[in-house]
């Protein structure tokens, strides 16, 4: 089994809503991926963010804490990747992604999030902190 560790966001715009980004074109989720070596998890973050969505000026409202998700298989075969993520505001509304593999981002109502996102536990997290936000 191979671990992990991946950053990520909550981005919320100026009308609530927050942006999610596709992933290689097969599925939804939030903006986030691999910290580097030798990278704090929140540079990890803002760096992620600003790959899959072309967000730069993000304000940090909040950690949010982490959750761990099976990439790929199970216990033999996969990847646990434990994911650290962060609440962000922005003024920018135009989502531009940099990054080829996550080539669509979009800004999504708060309350639509969870029928978007395709994963379960993305979905249980967002679900477990949508009060704190």
């Amino acid at each position: 089994m191979k671990k992990t560790v991946s950053a990520g966001g909550v981005v919320i715009n100026s009308k609530g809503q927050i942006a999610i980004v596709s992933q290689k074109g097969l599925s939804w989720s939030f903006p986030k991926g691999h910290v580097d070596e030798g990278e704090e998890t929140l540079a990890a973050a803002r760096r992620e963010i600003y790959e899959e969505t072309g967000l730069k000026n993000l304000v940090l409202v909040k950690p949010l804490g982490s959750f761990e998700r099976w990439r790929g298989g199970d216990e033999q075969s996969g990847e646990l990747k434990t994911i650290t993520m962060f609440l962000f505001t922005t003024k920018e509304e135009v989502l531009q992604p940099i990054d080829p593999d996550n080539p669509e981002a979009k800004w999504v109502e708060k309350n639509e999030v969870a029928n978007v996102l395709t994963y379960e536990e993305d979905r249980q997290f967002f679900k477990s902190i949508i009060q704190k936000i």
